[in-house]
This record gives structure tokens, sequence and C-alpha cells, in this order.
């Protein structure tokens, strides 16, 4: 179901969105070209997979609803900042711009098309954004990172030898996360339970569990 007010949703994404420079080009603890070349890269990216996510929300909703929304162009810029978060630092304009664009079109089949067809819940849509996003980047860095794309790679810089360790590298990670997520929710079930009822859950987690009324101002 769409959120109950894309205003907040709108405002949320505006405060995450300026929220990631600081993010990003603090992650280099450094005040150096490192870390101002993570502000255009980010913004680049969040705007490119904004363009991308909202002329194909756009022309979807508008097929299926009879008009578009804004959630769109939000889930689009999250794609964007998502995915250009571990590349931000090594990249220039060029991968930003890349990057941005591939986050925009894929992040947007998982966190709508690929999410139907396996059927899991994924209401924030962390995994179908953020998880396939920070993959997208984490694989490109190593080809955007070279020189040749104005990235901070040296003159010795192997994009293949780059690929390989960052696949390895988002394969583990891909695998411990599996493991550790399994491990805790499996554990979390068993002590307090994942689900509420499906009554619980139409009605919304605020009224049932909190007893508080959310307002579409």
């Amino acid at each position: 179901m769409p959120p109950h007010n894309l205003t907040m949703t709108f405002a949320g994404t505006a405060m995450l969105w300026v929220g990631r420079f600081g993010f990003n080009a603090g992650s280099n603890l450094g005040a150096n070209g490192g870390a101002a070349m993570t502000l255009p890269v980010t913004h680049i990216s969040a705007a490119t997979a904004t363009a991308t996510a909202t002329a194909t929300w756009m022309i979807i909703e508008w097929i299926k609803n009879g008009k578009p929304s804004v959630l769109g162009p939000a889930t689009g810029a999250i794609a964007g900042l998502a995915a250009v978060t571990p590349a931000s630092g090594f990249i220039g304009p060029v991968g930003g711009l890349v990057i941005g664009l591939t986050s925009g079109v894929v992040c947007y089949w998982t966190a709508t098309s690929l999410k139907n067809m396996l059927g899991y819940d994924d209401s924030l849509g962390v995994f179908g954004v953020f998880g396939v996003g920070g993959f997208i980047g984490t694989i490109l860095v190593a080809v955007f990172a070279a020189s040749t794309f104005g990235g901070s790679g040296g003159d010795d810089y192997s994009i293949g030898s780059q690929l390989g360790v960052r696949a390895l590298a988002a394969v583990v990670t891909i695998v411990y996360t599996l493991v550790i997520s399994f491990i805790l929710l499996k554990l979390t079930d068993k002590l307090v339970g994942l689900r509420v009822s499906e009554d619980a859950e139409n009605e919304g987690l605020d009224v049932s569990d909190h007893g508080e009324a959310g307002y579409n101002y």
C-alpha cells in the first residue's frame, strides 16, 4: 500500500538527501579533495536516479492509477544515495552519473517487480533500494574509481583486479548477513514472534501497538 502521507515521505527524503552529504564526506575522515568530491558525486547520483525513477514511476502510475505521485521520485533519490555511498570517496562526476542511472532503473525493478514475484515483506524497500543499491555502488566503484573516468585510482590501478576484490567483499557480506540475520530472526520469533495479527497489520501498528493515531494533514 502507498504511504498514508506523501508530504511526510517527501520531507523525509529531503532530510536523507541533505544528511547524506555529511555522511559520505565525513566518512573520508579528513578535510581534503576526496571529501570535497563526495559532495557533487553524491548529489549527481541522487539527482540522476531521481530523474530516472520519476520518469519510470510516473509512466507506470499514470497507466495503472490515472495519475502519478511523488513516491517515485522519493524512492529514486534514496536509491541513488544508497548506491553512491560506497563509491563516493573514489569516483568522479561521470561515476556518479552512471551509478545514479543504473540504481534508478535496477532498484525500481527490485522494489516493485521482484518484490511482487518473490512475495517477501519489505514495506520500506530496504532490500530493493538500500541492499541492491549498495551492491551496485560496491561493484561499480571498481570501474569508476579509475582515473580514466575521473576517479582517484592511480596509474597502476587495475579495474579487473578491483572488480574481483569488490565482488568477493560483496558476496562475503551477503553470506554473513544472511546467516546472522537468520539466527537473530529465528531467536526473535521464538521469544516474541515476528508478526502481528492480520487485523493489527491492517489497522496499523501505531494504533494497535501504541494507541496513537496518525493524521494526514
